[in-house]
């Protein structure tokens, strides 16, 4: 018979503030440089709220995210936590106590709707974001904003121009450019924006000796000539995300954008892994066996009966799911710790479960053999590693799913709650 129970916890990520602290102080001291905390998509599924202000502790004078609306969240956060806004003007210098805002995702709208009183550009200019631009169009809308913001009393605007420096994704191509340049600079003799910016993304920093974060310097170094030659003076030039950062020194530049190594994860564990970047992995994904069985050999087990047990077989049932995050391509393969065991997953994952193999029931003479694990234990999921090295990580888990570290930390659904920890608290 199964033997159920309550569980003692329910299913969660754990947070833990100390590492993401030490990873922010291993990354900074590599930079040199004033860096940004890149906090975007929920700060990588670990919760926007205490990693920003954990990053502002650790010396963060800059935090980033993509899509605006995020931002604004990010704002309100700052603003609830005491957190001052920057000094305005161009040349006004952040400080982990006073840090600017940067979104780089800014929504498609014409210049009436973005001057229109409560747009989403004129709520991020009343919010002292700093936004970006990389197309005429782009431009055209928050100048827009910017114009009808300082109508009414408000501080010009803050941008940062994007070029494409072979990313092929956001950014001025080398021909549009200077179009841009030249509109960026009139609309800043009116008074209404500074261009304090000017920034790329490298597409390979993974990749040391590949030649392509050299030519992406080439081409930022011909785009910073454009800008310039249009009259404009950006203060800060920024194309450095964590790989650029360990691995391209001449990449650094006025600013760095630290994201998935303040994660404690590597850009990529063929060419360093965290570990031996010194790195430590911020969240631990844990739930409580809900239930343990014993089944005879032969047994099928989930959805397609896809395994079946090769003997008499310890189960265990684990309440975490795809709707959580849980990668179906995990079937078979992925990694979990119970104690100092470390197992897979059999079967397919389903919705909100999945089932693990605990070991054999029987010896080789017949003999029963005690279930290792009972429900109420923990199963890990991932985490840092621990002193019984049965932890898995979430790259062990990106390598079994074909995938990358990035993918399996942000999936994580919201529901999961995350539970932050840090010695400092205590």
């Amino acid at each position: 018979m199964p033997t159920v129970k309550q569980p003692a916890t329910t299913s969660r990520a754990v947070i833990d503030l100390d590492a993401l602290a030490h990873n922010a102080r291993v990354l900074a001291e590599v930079a040199g440089t004033p860096w940004m905390a890149v906090v975007k998509a929920d700060a990588y599924g670990h919760g926007i709220a205490p990693v920003s202000l954990t990053c502002l502790a650790a010396g963060a004078t800059w935090l980033g995210v993509a899509q605006l609306a995020e931002a604004l969240h990010l704002r309100d956060l700052l603003d609830q936590a005491g957190i001052a806004r920057p000094e305005p003007g161009p040349d006004a210098v952040p400080t982990p106590r006073a840090p600017r805002l940067l979104s780089w995702l800014a929504p498609v709208l014409t210049p009436q709707a973005a001057a229109a009183p409560g747009s989403p550009l004129r709520r991020a200019l009343e919010a002292d974001l700093d936004m970006s631009a990389s197309t005429l169009d782009q431009l055209e809308a928050v100048v827009a904003a910017c114009a009808a913001h300082v109508a009414v009393g408000g501080v010009p605007g803050r941008l940062h121009l994007k070029a494409d420096t072979g990313m092929s994704r956001a950014g001025a191509v080398a021909e549009d450019l200077p179009a841009l340049a030249e509109a960026a600079r009139a609309a800043e003799r009116t008074g209404v924006l500074d261009v304090v910016g000017l920034w790329s993304h490298l597409s390979r920093a993974d990749e040391p000796d590949s030649g392509s974060t050299e030519e992406h310097l080439a081409r930022f170094a011909r785009a910073e000539a454009v800008v310039t030659g249009a009259g404009l003076t950006p203060r800060l030039r920024h194309l450095a995300a964590t790989g650029g950062l360990l691995w391209h020194p001449d990449t650094r530049l006025d600013l760095v954008r630290a994201g998935i190594g303040l994660y404690g994860l590597s850009p990529d564990p063929a060419v360093a892994t965290s570990a031996e970047l010194g790195l430590t992995p911020v969240m631990r994904l844990e739930a409580p066996l809900t239930l343990t069985k014993r089944v005879p050999a032969g047994t099928a087990v989930s959805y397609g009966g896809t395994w079946a047990a090769p003997t008499e077989r310890w189960l265990g049932l684990v309440p975490l799911g795809y709707a959580d995050g849980v990668p179906r391509h995990a079937a078979g393969a992925g990694p979990v710790a119970v104690g100092t065991l470390r197992t897979t997953i059999v079967g397919k994952v389903c919705m909100d479960q999945f089932v693990i193999d605990l070991g054999p029931a029987v010896d080789d003479d017949g003999r029963p053999l005690p279930c290792p694990a009972r429900a109420g234990d923990t199963a890990v999921l991932w985490g840092a590693p621990d002193a019984t090295g049965t932890v898995p990580t979430a790259d062990d888990w990106a390598a079994v799913c074909g995938t990358i570290g990035y993918e399996i930390v942000t999936r994580l659904g919201p529901h999961v709650p995350r539970v932050t920890t840090s010695q400092e608290e205590q």
